[in-house]
This record gives C-alpha cells, structure tokens and sequence, in this order.
C-alpha cells in the first residue's frame, strides 16, 4: 500500500492555495523526495538502491504539472501524489534504459555517474523495469480515485509511455542514426511528440482526469501540455549546441556529433528558439479557461525556454 507520509504537512486549504512556479516546484520536490522514501526504503537492496538513485536530482517537472493541474481543477496532493510519483517512476525508467551502452551510451546524468556506471548494466535494465512497474501499482491503490478513474490513468499512462508515446519516439529517434536520409520537420516533430511530449501531455492532464472535470478542461490542458513539451524538446536541441556540459549534467553536442536531424539543424539556432517561444505563447493562452489559477503553469512554460539543463 502507498502509504504516503509527506502529504498531511500541508493542510487540505493550503493544498489548493495558487503559488509562484519557484515555490510549487520546490514543494514537488519535497513531496517526491518524502514519497520515493515511503515507497523504496523498506527495500534495503541493490535494486531499490539503484531506483531511488535514478528518482534523485531531477527537477520533477512532470510530477509538478499532476500535481498543478490537480490544484488548478480543486484536487488536493493527498489524490495527486501517486500519480505524480507514478509519472517520475516512468520517465527515471526511460533515462536508465537512454543511457545505455546500446542505446545513447552515457556516463553521466545529472551531474552524477549513469545507473550503469554506478553499478552495472543489469542493474539498470532490472532498476528501469521495476520503476516502470511501480509505476502503475501506484496509480492501482486501493485507497487511490474511484475504480474508472484510475482505469483511465493507467490507460492513458500505458499509451503515453509505450508504442504509441516515448517508445514509440525513442525507436525513431533511434532509427534516426542509421537512416539514409535525415528526417524531415514534421518527422522530427513526430519523434518529440512521443518521446518527450506525451509523457509531458499526461501529466498535465492528469489534474482534470483526477478531478473528471469536463471536456474543455481536458482539452486546454491537452494543448498546454502538447504545446510545452515541444518546447522543451527544442529547447533541449539548443542546450546541445549552446549549453554547458556542467550545468547540464551530461554530455553536449551528441546530436551533431552523430549527425541527427534536430530543431536546429532545420531552423537554424535562431528559428529554433523562436518556435519554442512561439509554442509557449500557446501553450499559455490555451489556459485561458482558468484564467489567474493558469499562471503557474504559464510560469513553467516560459521555464522550459529560459532554463539552462
């Protein structure tokens, strides 16, 4: 059972109180960091070792955007913990498995040595499937959401993270190296879509799942969420040009290196981060719908284009 001890610190009014995007990011990460605790330490193996290792130092941005568009749609943290942990176990098992010698190969993520490096390749592929699993026994709990909500969690949650959302993604983008020809713009919008916007997309609907709130709800969180994580993809295809290796935690430059189609290679570096800004003027507007109780999530879309890892 996800007996979660980190929510009662936080009062059911206070849950629902409109915060600045510093201070709300911060809180997710105080809560993830109380929830993977509850969940992994009583599991004293290399196993859990290694998933609470690959659950540490991001910046829990997809558990921010459930927990967000739960307060914005009046569901309290106490509902929407799992789901946002749930969404930080998928996307932790996505790293470890990227990083893999047969996949982008990489020593270093988030300052700190791969999952792989830090203990070996069987670990991480066995640490990537179990966060993966974890990830919907959260979202099953017996004391979580009525029985169809959180059939329609799982549902679309499976959907996302699989052959139809980042798998689906990672497998081009991966087919990307090898292809005679680069992929063209819609192509590579294509990849992002799955691979990094559709997990983005079901964390920032989650909210309006949660609280089953109307189509229009849904809808404008849809866009928000579409339009943020193509954002955040091109913005991660201009750190890999202009970004630094430290602050970013990992290796820079991959992308050309390769020779792989990206945002910047079509756009050039400065149409790259216009579209990225022009997305992120839509991803706002489309929360018009919620008008001032928006402006936390518009605060983290105009993040996504000023970060700098």
């Amino acid at each position: 059972m996800a007996n979660f001890t980190a929510v009662p610190a936080f009062d059911a009014q206070d849950d629902l109180t409109l915060r600045d995007f510093d201070t709300a990011l911060t809180r997710t990460q105080q809560l993830m960091t109380a929830a993977k605790r509850d969940v992994l330490a009583p599991h004293q193996d290399d196993l859990a070792s290694a998933m609470s290792y690959a659950l540490s130092g991001g910046k829990a941005l997809r558990a921010f955007l459930v927990l967000e568009s739960a307060r914005m749609n009046r569901v309290g943290s106490g509902a929407a913990l799992a789901p946002a942990l749930a969404i930080e176990c998928i996307h932790a098992y996505s790293l470890i498995h990227d990083d893999l010698p047969c996949m982008d190969d990489d020593d270093l993520r988030r300052g700190q040595p791969t999952v792989h490096r830090k203990w070996n390749e069987h670990t991480a592929v066995l640490a990537g499937d179990a966060l993966q699993t974890l990830a919907f026994w959260l979202l099953a709990q017996p004391e979580g959401p009525d029985p169809t909500t959180q059939v329609a969690l799982v549902r679309s949650l499976a959907r996302a993270a699989g052959h139809h959302g980042m798998v689906g993604g990672q497998m081009m983008d991966i087919s990307a190296e090898t292809r005679k020809t680069p992929y063209s713009l819609e192509q590579i919008k294509q990849v992002q879509h799955g691979k990094t916007g559709a997990l983005i997309r079901w964390a920032a609907t989650s909210g309006a799942v949660l609280a089953q709130a109307d189509t229009a709800a849904w809808q404008a969180l849809d866009r928000y969420g579409a339009c943020l994580g193509l954002a955040f993809q091109i913005w991660d295809d201009v750190l890999d040009i202009e970004g630094d290796a430290q602050a970013m935690g990992k290796a820079v430059g991959k992308d050309a290196d390769r020779g792989k189609a990206t945002f910047v290679s079509h756009l050039g570096l400065a149409g790259a981060k216009e579209y990225a800004a022009d997305l992120v003027k839509q991803a706002c507007s489309a929360l018009d719908i919620y008008q001032e109780q928006g402006d936390c999530l518009r605060e983290a879309a105009r993040f996504v284009i000023s970060r700098v890892s």
